[in-house]
């Protein structure tokens, strides 16, 4: 079992996540990834505008057609502040059989070494890094401290490719805010759930 793990908020799922997870999938040749919306993100002290069971409810809705994809609870059961490293050990704990791979951009990749344990996350799960298509070169040197030359090598081949896609979970939540138009950046089913439930219609 090759099994890609996907943090975030989520808030709102967007097409572009599930692009993201679409390469990731077909490129890495991964069984299955799964969707694990953070409870309380460290690095986000704000926390998500939505609740963590709307936000899980519009996961369970985007992936719906899509059987290698699974939304996992793990981090809103376990509530608090959502570590990276705790999740992938919970993970790797109940799914002992599956190889693990954590999904992250450019962004992520930079900011590794500030995380919570990096080295542990390095050492529990291979970090499967995504770049789009017409952004600068990924800096690899960040995991030089965490994981030895050889992986760096072997993470560096296994970059994934994704086209440009310039959609945010935030610019969702201002259009939604100021009555724009939004509903084509997430699944029509996404859409129709935000709209049932009035979610992000104001700014507090």
């Amino acid at each position: 079992m090759r099994l890609g793990i996907f943090g975030g908020s989520f808030d709102p799922v967007h097409l572009g996540h599930l692009l993201l997870a679409d390469c990731c999938a077909k490129q890495a040749n991964l069984d299955e990834v799964w969707f694990v919306p953070a409870a309380n993100q460290p690095l986000k002290p704000a926390g998500p505008r939505a609740s963590g069971a709307h936000r899980l409810s519009m996961l369970e809705l985007a992936t719906a057609d899509r059987s290698e994809f699974v939304s996992s609870p793990v981090e809103l059961d376990r509530g608090g502040v959502s570590y990276t490293v705790d999740t992938l050990a919970i993970i790797h704990a109940n799914r002992p059989d599956a190889t693990l791979f954590f999904l992250m951009g450019a962004d992520s990749l930079a900011d590794l070494p500030g995380w919570h344990r990096p080295a542990d996350i390095c050492a529990l799960a291979t970090p499967l890094v995504v770049r789009r298509a017409g952004s600068s070169p990924l800096d690899f040197d960040p995991l030089r401290s965490l994981v030895g030359e050889s992986r760096v090598g072997a993470i560096q081949q296994t970059v994934i490719e994704m086209p440009p896609t310039p959609i945010s979970s935030s610019e969702i939540r201002t259009l939604i805010t100021r009555d724009g138009s939004w509903q084509h950046l997430v699944p029509l089913a996404v859409a129709d759930y935000i709209e049932t439930h009035r979610l992000y219609e104001t700014e507090d």
